[in-house]
């Protein structure tokens, strides 16, 4: 496959940084994409097409690249370089490790993460899309084929950021079929932070359930998937395949097994932002489930995820079975699962186990799922007693049940005793279970 440069090009950016072409990575609608080297590193290179190298996308380019990346989960425009004048133009970013998988991967099951690190990718993906907000951007096609993960860690890569603009700017994308909001197939509205929102969602519901949220016993009907049948199905009529209120779009078995198989396997927590997101947010823009949202429910899935005793698999903890004195069931043997000790803090339900660790997030209320601040261990006196050891760097304070009051500075531990407390400063933790 050749592309419009060739292997060996010499280019020049905007910076003044010297970029050698390295081999063509691919196409698409708008340019060519090249891994280049600079200073024995390596990039990418997008080269646009000289019928989409217009003023407007050199001006989006322009000025992403001087705001500069809302997180580090983005593949973000760093330089521009010019050929020549009245010819094309591309613009560098980093180059995407060849270990990060995309959507489609896990929906053909080429790529298969744990629980765990879907829900992790689910709650980077969500926090980047925050970030990006924050700064008064829309992405305006958030789909399959801008979302790269790794697998083994649910670390995630957006791309095709190019077409990232300010909210209301003037841009020729809308969006890719099937992720677009209801009010922009139906042309009502423009691309905006709530249209993303229900792009977001959508591609949410596919990495968990394999499924688009849409598309049940509707879409089996359909002879013809013409552009009159899919207005109808995501624009004029959208019904929620779990809508609590309508079954006559409900998955079909044999022909949409995945959202049958994946839907019971989640706890009611995140079942019930989907419902709300294809339910209300079908038709109201402004009630659509927001990403602060988003993250507080992966983050507790995350916390919640409890190994079965008997075969081993990932089993999410759901408050509502419990609250409802429904035993806790494995996915894979069947068999009863018990609930370990957990601490509640805030928004925050964390399950004691003997590999558990707090971050910032859990004490703190914020977005950092990085900063380990505490972990489960055993008392060296008592191995069959455990407690939560203090890696924060600050002091805690350990209440007992009865009243009494204990320091916890860095590096001792707070046993796990039911109804007993910890003030970590900002937040309180209760215990529920335990000794």
């Amino acid at each position: 496959m050749e592309g419009q440069l060739k292997s060996g090009t010499v280019l020049t950016s905007e910076s003044g940084s010297r970029y050698t072409v390295k081999q063509l990575l691919g196409a698409g609608g708008q340019g060519e994409v090249y891994s280049v080297e600079s200073e024995n590193k390596l990039y990418a290179l997008k080269w646009y097409y000289k019928n989409t190298a217009t003023k407007n996308q050199k001006d989006i380019l322009d000025n992403l690249i001087q705001s500069g990346a809302p997180d580090a989960s983005f593949l973000w425009p760093q330089d521009m370089i010019f050929r020549a004048y009245g010819e094309s133009f591309g613009y560098i970013m980093p180059l995407r490790p060849k270990n990060y998988r995309s959507i489609v991967d896990m929906m053909k099951r080429k790529a298969e993460p744990s629980f765990y690190c879907l829900c992790r990718a689910a709650y980077y993906l969500t926090r980047g899309y925050h970030a990006l907000h924050g700064k008064g951007y829309s992405y305006r096609d958030i789909s399959f084929g801008n979302v790269f993960f790794d697998p083994d860690t649910g670390d995630v890569l957006i791309c095709d950021n190019d077409n990232v603009s300010y909210n209301g700017a003037k841009t020729g994308v809308y969006g890719t079929p099937r992720f677009m909001a209801p009010e922009i197939v139906t042309g009502k509205a423009k691309p905006s932070r709530n249209t993303d929102l229900f792009s977001l969602a959508v591609l949410l519901f596919y990495m968990f359930m394999l499924n688009h949220p849409l598309e049940g016993r509707r879409e089996a009907r359909i002879k013809c998937m013409d552009i009159h049948a899919m207005n109808m199905l995501y624009g004029t009529d959208p019904l929620f395949i779990f809508d609590p209120d309508n079954n006559d779009n409900r998955p079909l078995a044999g022909y949409q097994d995945n959202a049958l198989i994946f839907w019971d396997l989640y706890p009611q927590q995140l079942r019930d932002l989907f419902i709300t997101s294809f339910t209300v947010g079908l038709g109201q823009p402004n009630r659509r489930i927001t990403e602060g949202k988003w993250m507080e429910t992966f983050a507790n899935l995350m916390s919640g995820i409890m190994l079965c005793q008997n075969c081993g698999s990932e089993v999410f903890y759901d408050a509502q079975k419990e609250e409802n004195g429904v035993a806790h069931t494995c996915w894979g043997c069947q068999k009863a699962v018990t609930v370990p000790p957990k601490i509640v803090i805030g928004k925050s339900v964390v399950l004691l186990m003997s590999n558990t660790k707090l971050y910032q997030h859990h004490i703190e209320g914020n977005y950092d799922m990085e900063t380990k601040v505490g972990e489960v261990v055993p008392n060296p006196n008592n191995p069959k007693l455990w407690g939560i050891k203090n890696l924060s760097g600050g002091n805690w304070t350990y209440m007992k049940a009865d009243g009494t009051q204990v320091p916890v500075p860095q590096g001792r531990s707070a046993a796990i005793v039911k109804d007993s407390k910890i003030d970590f400063g900002q937040l309180t933790g209760e215990f529920h279970g335990g000794a």
